[in-house]
């Protein structure tokens, strides 16, 4: 399932939201980066509380600052929120433009990203038979992780 990032990685990644956010004329302030590499480090979804002891103390971040920076990091593109865990993750950069299918393992808690591309082919047509048009889809599955199934 999900796996941190290597050092390099992130740095990479880091970098690259940082331009997204002058592009858009936003600013990657350091809560926000902070809170993007916590997501990049974490071996699965992150709830805001989970995030909340990682900050650094002399920050004196509260639940609705970390909530903030991170539906700034949803908005920009930087972050996925999956709904039925309440959690976040972060996702490559630009990823988050595309149709979504998070495979979420009820074990040990990762979640695997996928790009739904030609699986959400069919429900793209069907919305655009009524006059529907569809800019963002995620899909949540829940099960088991082959890792879990193997240590079973």
């Amino acid at each position: 399932m999900s796996h941190p990032h290597g050092a390099a990685e992130r740095a990479e990644h880091i970098a690259e939201a940082e331009r997204r956010c002058a592009a858009a004329n936003e600013s990657l302030t350091p809560l926000r980066r902070r809170v993007l590499e916590l997501l990049f480090d974490n071996h699965g979804p992150a709830k805001a509380y989970d995030l909340l002891p990682l900050i650094d103390s002399e920050k004196q971040a509260k639940p609705p600052t970390i909530y903030r920076a991170l539906d700034f990091l949803v908005r920009m593109g930087l972050a996925h929120r999956i709904e039925s865990l309440n959690a976040f993750v972060a996702c490559d950069v630009g990823a988050c433009a595309r149709s979504t299918i998070f495979l979420i393992c009820e074990k040990c808690g990762g979640a695997e990203e996928f790009d739904a591309g030609h699986a959400l082919v069919d429900l793209s047509e069907a919305a655009k038979k009524d006059g529907f048009s569809i800019n963002r889809t995620m899909i949540e599955a829940s099960g088991v992780c082959g890792a879990c199934q193997a240590a079973a």
